[in-house]
């Protein structure tokens, strides 16, 4: 089962939809945002979705104005120029990893389930969280788990897993439990393991480069006034599209043009958004989300 949409209403406002336009649903999934975009869609306009986990291809909706491209969204550029699209109205991203991922045990997303050390968002991919596990340095191991899951003693954590695959290769998650069980104490044990779970996640699915180069990319698809609306779960993934919209780069300060303005390709439209206590009761994975919008300035 895949997850209710989070802030769907508020995200597709956030894209400002014209019956006519071109947009875009990087993060297809269950097709939720997709199908709340084609019931404000007229009959010409067109949504392209992307979505790299083979598992959403079963969800493609059966519209003459929509298409599911099977890739990551990475190559958004590539993959829309294939379809003869150069420029589009808004896009929209929901960072987060799907409840049908989840509950798919065999992937090896979930703290509650034994699995193969996996978490790949696509089969394709050939980097998994066995290898990460058994074969990053400590140097590496250390790095991930610290700035992708937030883990304050991730250095002995890297130290203890080190240690162990010397003896035998941690090939599942529940192995994964066990080598880790003195960072675990009972009351926090499910936090600490999301944690250490969503950092190996990133590093496996390369996220935090994937969304510099989405985000990289998006300006010159957009028309002028075309929207971005996205979702983030994580504060590193949050702040890269906070700044990115303030600053148009991640790091230092935005250009200036000549005469010493600001020159940046999208403007922030209203405040950040978060959900609502009803939407958290009815979907705890809403408990995270930010939700920014932002604008196409002038064509360049």
């Amino acid at each position: 089962m895949y997850h209710s949409p989070v802030m769907l209403k508020e995200s597709v406002d956030g894209l400002n939809i014209k019956e006519d336009g071109v947009y875009v649903d990087v993060t297809f999934g269950g097709g939720g945002h997709s199908k709340e975009i084609l019931k404000r869609l007229g009959k010409e306009g067109r949504l392209y979705a992307f979505d790299q986990d083979e598992d959403a291809q079963a969800n493609a909706l059966g519209d003459p104005r929509f298409t599911l491209i099977a890739e990551n969204f990475r190559y958004i550029t590539q993959f829309l120029k294939f379809y003869g699209i150069k420029k589009v109205d808004g896009i929209l991203a929901d960072y987060g990893v799907s409840s049908h991922q989840f509950d798919q045990a065999e992937r090896g997303f979930s703290t509650r389930f034994d699995a193969d050390l996996d978490m790949r968002m696509s089969k394709r991919n050939t980097l998994s969280a066995f290898d990460v596990v058994n074969t990053y340095s400590y140097d590496d191991l250390r790095k991930v788990l610290f700035e992708y899951g937030d883990i304050r003693n991730a250095n002995a954590m890297a130290k203890v897993i080190v240690a162990s695959r010397e003896e035998e290769k941690i090939q599942t998650t529940d192995a994964l439990k066990t080598v880790l069980k003195q960072f675990l104490p009972e009351h926090r044990q499910h936090k600490i393991l999301a944690q250490i779970y969503q950092a190996i996640r990133i590093e496996v699915n390369q996220e935090i480069e994937v969304i510099k180069e989405f985000l990289e990319q998006a300006p010159g698809l957009l028309s002028e006034k075309g929207r971005l609306s996205i979702i983030s779960y994580h504060s590193l993934e949050d702040r890269l599209v906070k700044r990115f919209i303030r600053a148009g780069r991640f790091e230092g300060e935005p250009e200036k043009d000549f005469y010493g303005n600001i020159d940046v390709p999208l403007k922030k439209v209203g405040g950040l958004i978060v959900p609502t206590r009803e939407e958290i009761k009815l979907n705890n994975r809403a408990r995270s989300a930010k939700l920014r919008i932002a604008e196409r300035n002038g064509e360049k």
